[in-house]
């Protein structure tokens, strides 16, 4: 697995993710441009894609939204995601059955 879209920081995690809103399902595809390729229903509009965004990693990994915080990347496709209590492990658990 290629670890350079993640890294351990303070308390939690920071993975850098390449967003790709109006698809069909809510899914991680894999690695492109070291980041994490993740297709997401929502269109990109009035934040909704980075709702959804938020709303699918936290059904992913089992935590609360309030958990989950968009650093960077409001208005791109390419966002950093910081996790708040998780570590490298749950997101290698997490991400195990994709072709990374």
């Amino acid at each position: 697995m290629t670890e350079g879209f993640f890294r351990q920081e303070n308390d939690g995690l920071l993975i850098k993710i390449k967003a790709v809103p109006n698809s069909s399902k809510n899914e991680i595809c894999g690695i492109l441009d070291n980041a994490l390729k993740v297709k997401i229903k929502a269109p990109a509009v009035e934040n909704k894609a980075n709702e959804e965004l938020v709303k699918f990693f936290s059904k992913l990994l089992k935590l609360p939204k309030s958990a989950i915080i968009l650093k960077t990347g409001g208005t791109s496709k390419l966002k950093t995601l910081y996790i708040h209590n998780c570590t490298i492990d749950k997101i290698k658990d997490v991400c195990a059955n994709i072709d990374l």
